[in-house]
């Protein structure tokens, strides 16, 4: 691990959700004829360029609150604080949050359990636990499998507890730390479908849950046209979009504009992918235009200084 890397993350998944945010909700057609290429500013959520939205904020409470130890109590405290306080907000302030992360914190407002926090029904798989997972790789790489799948359940569980989640969390942090090691990113890919099914089949996940990430546990999603890929705010979409994108692109620029401009639920698709190509690329890959226009970019830097150097988890 080095801290290009974790940097290189960090600024990743900001400045994927950055890209997105003006451009929420249109469809791909109208992305098709008005392709997003840099910051935009002042359209769907009427924010100044360079500005990201819960996906980011939520992986940067993440990320502070790993720099202290494991703890998902001051997590959720991080949370709540955002959300009533603006705390990592861009520019201090929430204007975008999800029905099923907005449920989840205002249960930690009340004391709930924090992994027991999240909806757990099936009509309640958003994409918001995936959207601020990667920090949690730093954390838990030198652990074994299981002791990995179980910390990734319940930092998900504290806003999306549904299996289907819990399994979009598991392979992206897999896939990740594939990455991390150093591993091509074919061979990660391979090498994580192992693991991940290796895992779930051990935990006799049902197998209907296992078969929506077919995709990526069981074909090669490189070879799909776009028309396979849908981006909408389903988390089973927004992997298998995410994954695509930066399978099939050869730098940070193409894999997040790639992945944004599928339209839809672009902020988070946007920063999805952009968190495990800064990962791989490393901060040194993602142009200093948007590195410099980011909001926050200082503090970004100095907290990714911060998780490279936080102590381990055992």
């Amino acid at each position: 691990m080095t801290v290009e890397q974790v940097k290189g993350a960090l600024y990743g998944v900001a400045i994927g959700d950055a890209l997105g945010v003006p451009a929420e909700f249109k469809t791909r057609e109208f992305m098709e004829e008005n392709p997003v290429t840099d910051f935009e500013g002042f359209k769907i959520h009427n924010q100044p360029p360079g500005t990201f939205s819960d996906d980011a904020s939520l992986t940067f409470c993440l990320a502070e609150s790993l720099c202290t130890g494991y703890d998902l109590l001051d997590m959720a405290d991080r949370f709540v604080r955002w959300q009533t306080k603006g705390y990592w907000g861009a520019h201090g302030k929430v204007f975008d949050i999800g029905n099923t992360t907005y449920r989840a914190i205002s249960r930690l407002k009340r004391g709930v359990q924090p992994e027991l926090a999240g909806d757990f029904e099936e009509e309640n798989n958003g994409n918001g636990s995936l959207m601020r997972i990667l920090p949690l790789v730093f954390y838990t790489k030198d652990l074994d499998l299981e002791a990995r799948y179980d910390v990734v359940k319940d930092v998900s569980s504290m806003t999306h507890g549904h299996i289907r989640a819990v399994i979009a969390c598991f392979y992206y942090l897999e896939f990740a730390l594939l990455l991390l090691s150093g591993k091509d990113k074919f061979e990660a890919y391979e090498k994580a479908a192992k693991n991940v099914n290796q895992l779930l089949r051990k935990k006799a996940v049902n197998e209907k849950e296992i078969a929506l990430y077919d995709p990526i546990l069981a074909d090669d999603i490189n070879s799909y046209p776009p028309q396979r890929i849908r981006s909408s705010g389903y988390v089973v979409d927004t992997l298998l979009a995410s994954v695509w994108s930066f399978i099939s692109t050869e730098n940070y620029s193409e894999a997040t504009l790639k992945a944004v401009n599928l339209g839809y639920d672009t902020d988070t698709a946007g920063a999805v992918t952009g968190g495990i190509a800064g990962l791989y690329y490393g901060v040194n890959g993602i142009p200093e235009k948007w590195k410099r226009e980011i909001a926050r970019s200082e503090d970004i830097d100095e907290l990714g200084l911060r998780l490279f150097n936080m102590r381990s988890l055992q």
